[in-house]
C-alpha cells in the first residue's frame, strides 16, 4: 500500500468522523428543542395560573394578555376566604387524603405480603392478575353501582365512607407495587428470622418493611394524590356542604357565573400548594419506590 492510498483512507476516516459528529450534534439539538417545547407546554399553564391569580383580573382579560404581572394584587385570596368556605374544603380534603393514604398503605402491605412472601395457595396467580386488571375499569362505569350499594346498606354521607371508595380504587396499584418490591427480598432472610423464632407478622414488621421504605412512601404518595384530586365519587356521594372536599368546591366555583376568574385561579393555586409541598418532602423516596416496584428483579 503506497502513501497515496494511505492518505485517501485517512481522509475518508476523517470525513466519516466529521459526519458522525454532525449527526450527533443534530440529534442533540433536536432533543433539546423537543425538551424545550415539552417543558414550555407543561410549565406555561402553571405559570399563567400563578400570574392570573396575583394580578388584577382586567390584565388577564386583555388581548394579548401580559405575560409578566403588571401589578401584584392578593385581594382575590382574601375575598376567596371571605365568600367561600375554603378552610372547610381544605380540612375535609386533608382528612380524606390522610385517611385514604393510611388505609391504602396498611391494606397494600397485607395484600402484597400474602401474594409475595407467604406460602403459595391455589389461585394466587389468578387473583393477582385480576387484581391488576381492575385498574382497566373506568370509574364512571362504577358510579351508579357504588351509589346503589350506598343506598342498599344505608351508608351515611361521610368522609370515612368516601375514603373507603377511594382506597378500593387505589389499592390494587399499591398491592402490585409492594408485591414486586417484596419479591426482590431474598427469602432466606425471612426464613432465617423464622428459624430464630420470629413470627410471620414479625418478619413483615421488623425485616421486610424497613427494607421497602421507598415503596411504602411511593404507595402513600399515589394514594394521597388520588384522594386529593378525586372528583367523580366525591361529587356523587357527598352532597352535604359541610363535607365538601376541595375538588368539588373548585368545581362549584367554576359553575358560578358571577365568580371572577381571578378568584377561581386563586383557589386553584391555593389548593395546589399543599400537594407540591408534600411531594417535595418525600420526592427522594418516590422515584426509588416506583422504579423498584415497577418491575420484578
Amino acid at each position: 500500500m503506497n502513501t497515496t492510498s494511505i492518505y485517501h483512507m485517512s481522509e475518508q476516516v476523517a470525513a466519516e468522523s466529521r459526519r458522525r459528529r454532525r449527526m450527533h450534534q443534530v440529534r442533540r439539538g433536536l432533543l433539546y428543542v423537543f425538551l424545550a417545547v415539552f417543558c414550555f407546554v407543561t410549565v406555561f399553564p402553571i405559570y399563567w395560573m400563578i400570574v392570573s391569580a396575583i394580578q388584577p383580573v382586567q390584565y388577564s382579560l386583555q388581548y394579548p394578555p401580559p405575560l409578566i404581572p403588571q401589578e401584584i394584587n392578593f385581594a382575590p385570596f382574601a375575598k376567596l376566604f371571605d365568600n367561600f368556605p375554603v378552610g372547610s374544603w381544605l380540612l375535609n380534603t386533608i382528612f380524606l387524603a390522610a385517611l385514604t393514604t393510611g388505609l391504602t398503605m396498611i391494606l397494600s402491605v397485607l395484600g402484597a405480603y400474602a401474594l409475595s412472601t407467604l406460602q403459595h395457595w391455589r389461585g394466587q396467580g389468578i387473583f393477582g392478575f385480576f387484581l391488576l386488571m381492575t385498574q382497566m375499569l373506568p370509574e364512571v362505569l362504577l358510579v351508579i353501582p357504588i351509589y346503589a350499594m350506598y343506598q342498599r346498606f344505608n351508608m351515611k354521607e361521610s368522609l370515612p365512607n368516601l375514603a373507603l371508595v377511594d382506597t378500593a380504587f387505589v389499592l390494587p396499584l399499591g398491592v402490585w407495587i409492594l408485591k414486586n418490591m417484596f419479591d426482590t427480598i431474598p427469602p432466606e432472610i425471612g426464613d432465617a428470622a423464622l428459624v430464630d423464632g420470629c413470627t410471620p407478622l414479625g418478619v413483615l414488621w421488623r425485616i421486610i418493611l424497613p427494607l421497602t421504605t421507598p415503596g411504602m412512601v411511593a404507595v402513600g404518595v399515589v394514594a394521597f394524590f388520588y384522594a386529593w384530586n378525586e372528583y367523580l365519587f366525591a361529587a356523587s356521594l357527598i352532597t352535604e356542604k359541610g363535607l365538601t372536599p376541595a375538588s368539588v368546591g373548585l368545581a362549584s366555583l367554576r359553575s358560578m357565573i358571577d365568580t371572577p376568574i381571578d378568584r377561581v385561579l386563586a383557589a386553584a393555586l391555593f389548593f395546589s400548594i399543599f400537594p407540591v409541598i408534600f411531594y417535595v418532602a418525600v420526592q427522594r423516596y418516590v422515584v426509588a419506590g416506583l422504579s423498584a416496584g415497577a418491575i420484578k428483579g
